[in-house]
């Protein structure tokens, strides 16, 4: 069986991954120059801003934030929440690449695998995080678990169709000549599937750190 590709062009973020490059390729030496007028127009703004409140508790300048970071950072308890909350973070990526990635694997290739498992992840992936948050302290009371729960949940539906994605824009082409010289289904997977889908796996697994981070409470 070949891999489904009724909903390639849904799954599929790379698309928007080479439009970026190119776009962003096109300007050049100028590419510099417009990231570094738009930090300092982040940092104007940041400044207008603090003027305009006179108050640092509301709204900092950037200059006394950056001062204040840089004690902060030296803070030993500062360092130890910060290794904290990294160990959550990566336990929970961890979590959501064991499970998206076999997911988008079977997903991607088998034609009942998505009609059977399509609808409960479009239909889990709709629901706000935030949602989940009280379940998760029922679930697993207070600490560690709740927060890799969150960031595992949220991580994994991008690496699924991100692995979807991978799979579908395999071109037929690879498994007829893999079967022409008597390939098997695991030598196939494992020469074929995995190489020419590792990189939207690896996309997947981007937006899933940048998820993670967001999700961590």
């Amino acid at each position: 069986m070949d891999p489904v590709g009724d909903k390639a062009g849904f799954y599929n973020s790379g698309n928007a991954r080479l439009m970026r490059e190119k776009v962003m390729g096109s300007l050049g030496q100028k590419q510099i120059l417009y990231r570094l007028i738009t930090i300092a127009a982040v940092f104007g703004i940041w400044q207008l801003a603090a003027n305009h409140y006179h108050s640092e508790f509301l709204m900092p300048s950037p200059w006394k934030t950056m001062v204040t970071l840089t004690s902060v950072v030296h803070d030993p308890d500062v360092l130890k929440n910060l290794l904290l909350t990294l160990k959550r973070v990566l336990t929970g990526f961890l979590y959501a690449m064991a499970i998206g990635i076999p997911l988008g694997f079977l997903m991607g290739y088998s034609k009942a695998a998505m009609q059977m498992l399509d609808p409960l992840i479009d239909s889990l992936r709709q629901i706000p995080i935030m949602a989940w948050v009280p379940l998760t302290i029922v679930w697993f009371g207070l600490g560690d678990g709740p927060t890799v729960f969150l960031i595992a949940f949220t991580g994994t539906f991008p690496i699924i169709m991100n692995t979807i994605a991978g799979v579908q824009k395999i071109s037929g082409d690879y498994y007829n000549a893999a079967r022409s010289m008597g390939a098997g289904p695991w030598s196939i997977f494992a020469h074929i599937i995995v190489p020419a889908s590792l990189p939207d796996i690896l996309i997947g697994g981007r937006i899933a750190v940048g998820l993670g981070w967001m999700s961590v409470i």
